[in-house]
Formats: structure tokens, sequence, C-alpha cells
């Protein structure tokens, strides 16, 4: 089958970023797939109790103008905030879609976040409004009570006192709305990224960066109109928005859904190997998990690529899926704060490990402490080149962290926090993370907010948090914990601090791994040194 990109260098060469004027996803993409092919699935989803549901590109458009009335209704109006944090429902992608139609400021979440998460993002975002499942409703209510007031809050699978119901009152409403008039710069959607230090930032995304999906979309996942592409993310995470949302749509492709509260690798096995899945994208965790399965007993007849990304992802992983399937994992590099950085494209030789080579549209190097491009095999930061000229899809600014935003950024680069070095050919090789920031499973954790959440326990007299390795999730939350007086170490007390942080804060952040010390290594000026606890970690594993 043809390739989107059949010759690297000549498309790189060829690749113009030239954006129009104004741009709106919602009008310029989905409404286009819409007029052009009204019959063109948009979603194909399904569930564990044998629902199934396609939606077209024509039906994702009315509905999302259907709820823009919904919320203009309740006063949200351009520029606004609303906090979407639902499951794998069908409403996360009409959601976001109206919230683009309108220019109003999307900021998704997972649903693991805990009712402190939501209060600190509620009254930092200034959000007007909310949208979850029936799940996870009182998390908002606990939230609600710190005195954050909000226009609206909309319910996702049935009626609920204080809340407006979701389906009826979408289905009640005018499908008759005219879309904002965008401007590629305009604010589009707001996560909240995990840092070194401090509570979760702010990090803006504009309506250009869905039009910069493009670039993820045609060139490493390699879709076209009418294929069927899985994405196993978290709605709450920007992988979402990468593969679940911008990158097929822009595409014209079906986005494939399974809906499921656990991941169980034997049954998304059996449901790759059922539907009529043409590419597969996933965190190295799930490919580890694959191919720990029995993976002869699985035929997929449909799937023609797999493309892989969140942290660099195993050669003999790698190896054992291309055995069993015949097709090679693509790895990906990129961030919240950008599109596709890096990848292993289809048309490039794969060099198992490597993040590939860099993506049309973007100027990566590894730089030096001076902001200038290394030679092969010189270890430093990865770069995106920023200024004159903005990269494709790059973020727009850290919200309220004028600091932080200009810290990110070395003369004309911008520093994705990344270390790597490149070799003669022209591949980038992962080599770590620049601060103590945890990729675990697909996930980023700041320690800081582990810290803080240990800290609040009475045992707890003083911790650092950092990563440690781990064969299934890359590395993991490991705490070194200082008691206080009156506490004696123990497995028992392991598990209460474990639990006491998975209540106090999104359980993905606990710490798999407890370790009680008597003190912590420090600098002259008292500070914790994290890296040194980091480097006793992975000692041997060739890495930080």
């Amino acid at each position: 089958m043809a390739l989107n990109m059949p010759d690297y260098d000549a498309e790189r060469a060829a690749f113009r970023w030239d954006p129009p004027a104004r741009f709106n996803f919602a009008r310029d993409v989905i409404d286009r797939w819409a007029g052009h092919e009204p019959a063109l699935n948009a979603l194909h989803w399904i569930d564990d109790h044998g629902h199934e549901v396609k939606r077209t590109y024509a039906e994702i458009s009315t509905r999302s103008r259907q709820l823009c009335n919904v919320l203009a209704a309740a006063g949200v109006q351009r520029g606004d905030l609303v906090i979407v944090m639902l499951p794998r429902e069908i409403a996360w992608w009409e959601v976001l879609a109206a919230c683009l139609r309108m220019g109003v400021v999307a900021a998704p979440g997972t649903i693991q976040l805990a009712p402190k998460d939501l209060a600190y993002r509620i009254a930092a975002a200034k959000a007007v409004a909310v949208v979850t499942d029936a799940k996870n409703a009182h998390k908002f209510e606990t939230a609600d009570h710190a005195g954050h007031a909000l226009r609206l809050k909309l319910v996702v699978g049935g009626p609920r006192k204080g809340w407006t119901d979701y389906e009826s009152s979408v289905a009640a409403a005018s499908d008759a709305f005219e879309a904002a008039d965008t401007a590629p710069e305009d604010d589009a959607l707001c996560y909240f990224t995990s840092g070194t230090t401090g509570l979760p930032k702010m990090t803006i995304q504009t309506q250009g960066y869905g039009l910069a999906h493009r670039i993820t979309g045609h060139y490493w996942l390699d879709l076209k109109p009418g294929d069927v592409h899985w994405n196993i993310s978290d709605t709450g995470w920007a992988k979402a928005a990468w593969s679940s949302y911008f990158g097929p749509w822009n595409c014209g492709a079906t986005i494939f859904v399974h809906h499921t509260e656990v991941f169980d690798p034997k049954q998304e096995l059996a449901v790759l190997a059922k539907c009529p899945i043409n590419t597969l994208c996933g965190a190295p965790t799930i490919y580890r998990m694959f191919v720990l399965e029995d993976l002869s007993a699985f035929a997929f007849p449909h799937l023609r690529h797999c493309v892989g990304a969140g942290e660099p992802l195993n050669p003999e992983v790698i190896e054992t899926w291309r055995d069993a399937t015949g097709l090679t994992i693509r790895d990906g590099y990129g961030q919240t704060e950008s599109v596709l950085l890096c990848a292993s494209f289809p048309c490039l030789e794969p060099r198992l490990g490597s993040m590939g080579k860099p993506s049309p549209g973007i100027e990566l190097a590894v730089v030096d402490d001076d902001g200038l491009p290394l030679p092969p095999k010189r270890e430093g930061d990865v770069a995106v080149l920023a200024r004159p000229k903005r990269a494709p899809g790059l973020f727009k600014e850290y919200r309220g962290d004028a600091e932080r935003t200009a810290k990110s950024f070395r003369g004309d680069w911008y520093l994705t926090g990344d270390r790597a070095y490149v070799d003669e050919d022209g591949y980038f090789w992962f080599v770590g993370r620049a601060d103590d920031v945890i990729l675990s499973a697909g996930y980023r954790i700041g320690p800081f907010e582990v810290e803080s959440a240990l800290i609040e326990h009475p045992a707890v007299a003083e911790s650092a948090v950092v990563s440690s390795p781990d064969g299934t999730r890359g590395e993991v939350v490991k705490a070194f914990v200082v008691l206080a007086p009156g506490f004696e170490p123990g497995e028992d007390l392991a598990r209460a601090l474990q639990d006491h942080v998975k209540n106090v804060t999104a359980p993905y952040k606990y710490p798999r791994k407890i370790e009680f010390v008597d003190k912590l290594p420090k600098t002259v000026s008292g500070k914790i040194r994290r890296i040194e606890l980091r480097e006793k970690e992975w000692a041997g594993h060739g890495k930080h």
C-alpha cells in the first residue's frame, strides 16, 4: 500500500507551514468532511457490554452545534474555559468539537483526578463550566464547595440533582450555530502538565495546533479517508488530542474507541483481532503487556501499521511484536507542548530504540548550553527551532507563569526538557529527562505533587520522590521517606502511605515503591538532591 510520505528527504524539503489567517477546526475540518462525504464515519465506538455506535462527521458536526447552544444559553462565551473530565464516552468528542467551534478553551483531564486536583484547576483556570459523567460528578461537588462559581455543570449518563443533563439538553437544542471566526493563534486547549516543582502548569494550545496535527496524522499515523485508527489512550492526556482527535480527523479517518474501565491486554488483543482496525497507537507499556500474551492465538487481518509514543520502546518488544504480526512498531516523539517532533516514519529504515528523524516542518536539534547544535554522538538538550518563525503546533505559553515560559527557550530554541544525541545518519536517540519529571506508563508525574501528598500524612517527616526502573511501565514512582518520631517502618505503613496518596490526589501518582531512610541527601542550601537518589536507582540500567 502506498505511503503518505514515500520519500522522507523530498517531503522535508518540500514542506511549507503556512496556516490560513482564519482557522476553526470544527468549521474547517469536521464540517468540511461532513459536507464532502456525509456518510464518512468519524467514530466507531464499542464497550464491554455489546454496545456499538458509529457516528459520521455530519452527526458530530450537528451534535456539536447543538451543544454550542446549550453552552451559550448558560452564558459560556468565546474565550471562557470549560473543564472536561470524561472517560471514553462519545460526549468527549462532541464537547471538544463544540468548544473549538465556539472559540471556548477546553481543559481535558483524566477521570483519576481527585476533588483537590479539580478545585485547584477550576480556580487556576477560572473555569466557568465543567462536563463529567455520573460516576465522577461527586468530585466536582466537593470541589465546588471550595467557593468556585460555575455557570454550568453538565453530566453525562443520566439526570443528577444540581446538574444539567447532557443528553436531554443537547437533544432539545437547535443545531443552528455559526462557528467563531477564530485565528490559528487563538487559544483552544489548556492542558495541566506536571513540572519538577510546584503544582501543574497550564499549557495553552491554539486552534493552529489542531491543524498542525496533520503532520501527526498524515506522516506518522499514515492515515487516509476511511481508515480506522485505534489509539489506546486516556482522554485526559494530550496523546488523545494527538491520535484520538486531531491527527485522524485531519485525514478523514475513523477513530475507533473501546470504552472499558480496566485495561486487559488479552481482551484488547481480541478487540484488535475482531474489529476492522487498520492502524494502532499505544504507549510502550501497552505493547509490553501485549507481548507477554500468547500472540500466536490472535490474527489481525486488517492491521497494517503500528506506532508507539510516550517513552522509548524497548527493541526486544518491537522484535517480538514484529515476529508475531509482521509489523514494526514505529516510535514517535513529542509533548503536550507540541505536535509530532520526531518519528520512525513508515518510509524510514527502522533503527530499534531510536526516536527516528525530525518531522516535516520541524527543525529539531540537540543543543549545548549556549543553544548551539552539537555534532553527532554528543549528548545535549533536545530543542525545537521556534524563532523567527514559530514551529507548527508549538504551545503558546504556560498561562500565568511567564518565568517558566521564558525558561523553556534558549536563544531561538524551545527546550523540550529531554536529553538525547543524534547519530551520523540523523537519527535521534533518547537519553533521559533533563529534570526530575517521571514518565510512567505514559503518565507525566511531578515529584513535588507526590511529595506534597505524602507530607500530609502524620507519619511522614520528609520525603523525596524519583523515578525507578520498571520492566512493564518503563519507570515508576519511588518515594524515599523519613518518618516522624513515633512511627516505625514496615509494609503496613508503606501500604497506608500508598493509599493515602491515592486518596488525596490522582491515584496514578501514588508511589509504587517506598523506601524508608534516616535522612535525605541535600545541598549545602538544604535542597534535596533528587539526582543522587535517581542515579542510585538507575545504576546499571543505562539511563539517568
